[in-house]
């Protein structure tokens, strides 16, 4: 991990085609913009989390469920 202290104006760059800008600091939260190709795809990281445990609760289900629905046909 790398530890880096930007200030605003200031960037990162991530290889050679992502480049991560400080756009404004304020009250404790910093605005960043971020340049990287099309097909890098770019997430924030709760909403990652979010939608990966959303999927793993989409595929655990109740086996009893589909005993029930076995029977009925």
């Amino acid at each position: 991990m790398l530890v880096v202290k930007r200030k605003k104006g200031e960037s990162i760059l991530i290889g050679d085609d992502i480049q991560i800008n400080i756009v404004d600091i304020e009250n404790g939260a910093v605005k960043i913009s971020i340049e990287a190709p099309k097909e890098i795809t770019i997430l924030r990281k709760e909403l990652y989390t979010q939608v990966q445990q959303e999927n793993k609760n989409a595929i655990d289900i109740d086996l009893s469920i589909l005993q029930t629905l076995k029977q009925k046909k």
